[in-house]
């Protein structure tokens, strides 16, 4: 089965709309245009009644050609015989234009008019037998037949003096010349159509094939977007739907170049930190003394704190991807409930005065589990940087529609250089204490405050640091 481009099945589709259009109105004007014509004839013939009428009887009326009723027969005083009757009304009803007319005597053709006539009636012998049968009981028929002539409408009108004879006067029009004119306005209309429909389908590929340019962009940029180059993207021209189309898509590959950059980054600084203790338990295993219990004994501690330190690892990698992923059980909380509530968790660390400082009063609206989680990591930090024995303090204080939520101590600080770095995946402070982390502690801070529509904020000098989740204040009107 041929498969269509949207180019072309958008071109079809205007096309075969706007060729029903054209078909519709063609075809209903053509048939009320065609009506309107056989009815003037038929009303053209129906005159001839009249007419007929008036010239045997000097009266006018159908019902005096038979004696005043229809198939009663009558007497003229006028005429004396059928004959000369039908040979005056001949004479005196002319045919008009795609007409003709004959007076049929007898049930034989008698007269004709003696001017041109488009066609002759008695061409057709079955064509006036049929007429004259159906005026045998003496009415008047109006009616229409197809024959060798073309396609009539005629009227009959049976004619009769008293004298015996029997006489039918003729008339019929040429239905397909009096349409002539009409068929070659409509073949006219089709053919101005089919031109009309030629331009629609040449304008309309190559508007189509402009509005679609976009997406003849994105299809060669996804074409071209590798692992190692995901920077191709549409370029944004006008303002309309396509354009926001090709905008979202823009924005689509924006973050998953951002994405497939930090899976990347990640897999690096994964591979980077494994790859020292593997080093080591590898180069104690190798050298390991089988006979040696102690050299063992030592080997094995030795794996085994790598291990842990490598499932630590691990977990805070996993921590990171959920924070970032998982969905938000949104709460309405207020600051200085959580703040006494995280001090309170805090205060049993051994090593630190732990003081509750200023709290807010402000309500929130955020997931406390997670929240939670990242003010102890802050807290957690603090207790390891800080010189043992010195103050911290936790807090909440408000801030232009925000609350932060924070941890104070009074340690050595953090460098300038360095507090941006902290926040990266396996970023350390050297502070020359040697304390050992996977680095990964306040990415995931950031990564919640970051999922809750807020960041991080650090204050830091020689005489101590502080470090806070600042979040929006709860604008909803209930817990979510």
């Amino acid at each position: 089965m041929p498969r269509w481009s949207v180019r072309s099945r958008i071109l079809a589709t205007m096309l075969a709309i706007t060729a029903l259009a054209m078909v519709g109105v063609g075809g209903v004007t053509f048939l009320l245009q065609r009506e309107r014509v056989v009815n003037a004839v038929d009303a053209r013939l129906t005159e001839h009644v009249g007419a007929a009428s008036g010239i045997v009887t000097g009266a006018g009326g159908a019902e005096d050609l038979t004696g005043g009723g229809a198939g009663t027969g009558a007497t003229s005083g006028t005429f004396t015989t059928t004959s000369s009757a039908l040979a005056a009304i001949v004479s005196g009803v002319q045919p008009g234009a795609n007409e003709s007319s004959i007076a049929v005597l007898d049930g034989e053709p008698a007269f004709v008019p003696g001017v041109d006539i488009p066609f002759r009636l008695d061409d057709d012998p079955e064509l006036l037998a049929r007429i004259v049968a159906e005026v045998a009981d003496g009415t008047v028929r109006l009616g229409a037949a197809t024959t060798s002539l073309g396609h009539l409408r005629y009227i009959a009108i049976p004619v009769a003096v008293g004298d015996g004879s029997s006489g039918v006067f003729v008339a019929a029009v040429d239905v397909d010349a009096e349409l002539a004119g009409l068929t070659a306005s409509f073949v006219t209309f089709a053919l101005i159509s089919a031109g009309a429909l030629l331009a629609i389908g040449v304008v309309g590929w190559f508007v189509a094939g402009r509005l679609l340019e976009p997406l003849r962009r994105l299809r060669l940029a996804a074409a071209h977007i590798t692992a190692t180059d995901r920077h191709q993207r549409i370029p944004v021209v006008g303002n309309d739907d396509v354009t926001d189309l090709t905008r979202t898509v823009n924005d689509m590959l924006d973050r998953l170049d951002s994405a497939l950059t930090g899976q990347q980054q990640l897999l690096d600084d994964v591979r980077h930190e494994l790859k020292t203790p593997i080093t080591i338990v590898r180069g104690h295993l190798e050298l390991i003394d089988p006979s040696d219990r102690y050299d063992v004994e030592q080997t094995r501690a030795l794996a085994i704190d790598e291990l842990d330190r490598m499932t630590g690892l691990v977990d805070d990698i996993a921590a990171l991807a959920e924070s970032r992923s998982a969905e938000l059980r949104r709460v309405e909380v207020r600051a200085d409930a959580l703040t006494a509530d995280v001090h309170n968790k805090a205060r049993v660390i051994r090593g630190h005065d732990w003081v509750l400082g200023e709290t807010s009063p402000a309500r929130l609206g955020l997931d406390v589990g997670k929240i939670t989680q990242a003010w102890l990591q802050l807290v957690d930090n603090a207790a390891k940087y800080a010189p043992e024995g010195t103050p911290i303090t936790i807090g909440s204080t408000d801030g232009p529609g925000t609350v932060e939520l924070w941890v104070r101590d009074v340690g050595p600080g953090i460098p300038a250089d360095a507090r941006d770095r902290i926040f990266e995946r396996f970023g350390r402070a050297d502070t020359g204490r040697g304390i050992e982390g996977s680095g990964l502690g306040l990415s995931i801070v950031r990564a919640i405050a970051t999922a809750h529509g807020g960041r991080v904020m650090v204050l830091s000098s020689g005489t101590g640091t502080q470090i806070g989740l600042e979040l929006p204040r709860f604008a909803g009107t209930g817990a979510r």
